[in-house]
């Protein structure tokens, strides 16, 4: 089985980047990768083990749709998220580790990731929706 990890650093606290990443307001700002929107109305968020985390992708060019149904696995604020992928059963934890200088570092770890996922396109819209990401924070997100 295919994993993968990225890392990221923020000049942002854990709990702001927790925040981000848990919040449909703020995942409606950035979840996706270029070309892509996520609609508010399209975001789920129960934060607690065994809640529903779910998103619809609209792709901007010809408003195809993709959703991504997951549960959490593992909620600890502002530490760790983990989610479990319904359709593919894709893992994914994510952990935000302070460096106690106003920075943190998010490392985001993928196992059992499907060949669908782990495809060179895939993988390089996975790293514009984490440059999203980082813009969001660099931008001004505030919790």
């Amino acid at each position: 089985m295919t994993e993968l990890t990225f890392r990221r650093i923020h000049r942002a606290t854990p709990d702001l980047l927790f925040t981000c990443m848990t919040t449909p307001e703020h995942l409606s700002h950035f979840w996706g990768p270029d070309g892509t929107t996520t609609p508010l109305e399209n975001i789920t968020v129960d934060l607690r083990p065994g809640g529903a985390f779910e998103t619809t992708m609209v792709n901007q060019s010809d408003g195809s749709a993709y959703t991504m149904r997951a549960v959490y696995l593992e909620v600890e604020r502002p530490v760790r998220l983990v989610w479990q992928d319904v359709d593919s059963d894709m893992l994914t934890r994510i952990t935000f580790v302070d460096l106690h200088d106003g920075r943190t570092e998010v490392v985001t770890h993928q196992s059992r990731v499907p060949a669908t996922v782990a495809s060179p396109q895939a993988q390089a819209g996975f790293v514009t929706s984490l440059a999203r990401f980082a813009a969001y924070i660099t931008d001004g997100a505030r919790a």
